[in-house]
């Protein structure tokens, strides 16, 4: 029992020397640790009160020099829960909770951090043929901390359900009737892409179709008239109102 005490209080002053400043939690744990080069590190309990009406709160999670990473939880300082939030490279990301004083959802977010050393990612391209179908994978550059990214839901604070979905890949919203939003990218240059080709030939068609029809049309009786009175006479050139040659 006396070891195991004596490597609890060698653990603890590692930790202390570690730290230029904390505090220590009503379960003995150290919290608000500030290290020797002035970075925020492990546990934290945030305070902040009431100031010019807006209403004060507590969060508490983990630091990791100085910036937010996992789990966060938001309590009014009433003691309810607030809002549940996840953090990486300090910027939120993935699932956003928040609730409303009677524990009930308000809204969830998605959000995807931006890695600040390496700010790219990698998107499918789909073969517009084929929606299912990868044909290469993209690396694009993502601009911003923390991009909206996912489903967000908006709840019904009476009844509880989704009142309302939003679709966002990138920081772009997906609406209805504008697929291309988010639609995967296009292969402009993918041979088997024959859409284009084949709406063409079909205007085409449509268009020769069309003007067929106004080559059958039956001439008006005035100019069948006009014709059968000068059948066999030699053509002369009249003004017809045209202006070109």
């Amino acid at each position: 029992m006396r070891i195991l005490t004596l490597i609890l209080l060698l653990i603890s002053f590692n930790a202390f020397s570690q730290c230029k400043e904390y505090i220590i939690g009503v379960k003995g744990d150290t919290l608000n640790c500030v290290d020797m080069k002035g970075l925020k590190q492990g546990r934290w309990v945030v305070h902040v009160d009431d100031v010019r009406g807006e209403r004060g709160y507590e969060e508490e999670g983990v630091f990791e020099n100085s910036k937010k990473e996992g789990t966060w939880r938001l309590f009014s300082l009433e003691g309810d829960l607030m809002a549940v939030e996840n953090y990486r490279w300090g910027q939120k990301n993935g699932k956003c909770l928040y609730l409303n004083q009677m524990g009930n959802p308000i809204r969830e977010e998605s959000w995807k951090a931006v890695n600040p050393e390496n700010p790219y990612d990698t998107v499918d391209v789909y073969d517009v043929n084929d929606p299912t179908k990868v044909v290469e994978k993209r690396v694009v550059k993502l601009e911003g901390t923390t991009l909206k990214h996912g489903t967000w839901k908006y709840y019904d604070q009476f009844s509880g359900k989704v009142d309302k979905k939003e679709d966002w890949v990138f920081d772009k919203l997906k609406t209805k009737g504008d697929d291309d939003n988010l639609a995967p990218i296009a292969v402009t240059d993918n041979p088997s892409n024959t859409n284009s080709n084949t709406k063409t030939k079909a205007a085409t068609t449509d268009g020769d179709e069309e003007l067929d029809n106004k080559k059958k049309l039956p001439k008006p009786q005035a100019v069948l008239d006009y014709e059968k009175k000068n059948a066999g006479k030699k053509k002369i050139r009249v003004r017809d109102g045209a202006t070109g040659y």
